[in-house]
């Protein structure tokens, strides 16, 4: 496993290290120890799923309000997407900063969020498949989130939205004084 900085200390951009031969390629998405030795949460409660029809389909942004905060391994396993990390944590010197990634099948990278951060994305192709490894498990009473084009944030979104939930379109816009972080 390759890692790649991000604007954020924290987070984590994952590249695979491909063994490649004749068949193919073999190469290790995840393992405790890598993890370990940068310093990242090794801990997986549950792994995800996430599938979507069309292009233009956005969610997020999502997070989980002490105490059962989450970190995330995020890969696009078919398609593309575009995936956006914002640093909701009040005492960090990168607050209310946000970054993107394109993550595709075809470059098979992946992003570690950490916790206290809100997560997003936009799929870039129809049929866009996204997997999850989780460190907490999913406590319904602790989910948090904020529009995706709440100002406060000024994300650039690549593509109009195309799908969105109706729980996404009810987030709160972002204040300051009434978050409830996800990590302090």
């Amino acid at each position: 496993m390759i890692f790649a900085a991000t604007r954020f200390d924290d987070a984590w951009l994952i590249d695979i290290e491909a063994r490649e031969d004749k068949r193919g390629f073999f190469a290790r998405t995840w393992c405790r120890q890598e993890l370990a030795a940068q310093g990242l949460d090794t801990e997986i409660a549950q792994e995800s799923l996430s599938f979507n029809r069309y292009r233009g389909t956005m969610r997020g942004l999502h997070f989980q309000r002490s105490p059962h905060e989450e970190t995330k391994i995020v890969r696009c396993t078919r398609g593309a997407i575009f995936d956006v990390i914002v640093d909701v944590r009040c005492r960090t010197p990168t607050y209310l900063r946000w970054q993107g990634f394109e993550l595709s099948a075809e470059n098979r990278r992946a992003i570690y969020v950490p916790k206290g951060f809100a997560h997003g994305f936009q799929t870039l192709t129809d049929d866009a498949e996204i997997a999850y490894q989780i460190s907490a498990l999913y406590a319904p009473d602790a989910a948090g989130g904020y529009r995706y084009d709440d100002v406060a944030f000024g994300i650039s979104w690549p593509l109009p939205v195309t799908v969105i939930s109706e729980r996404d379109l009810g987030w709160p816009a972002f204040e300051a004084d009434a978050l409830s972080s996800p990590a302090s």
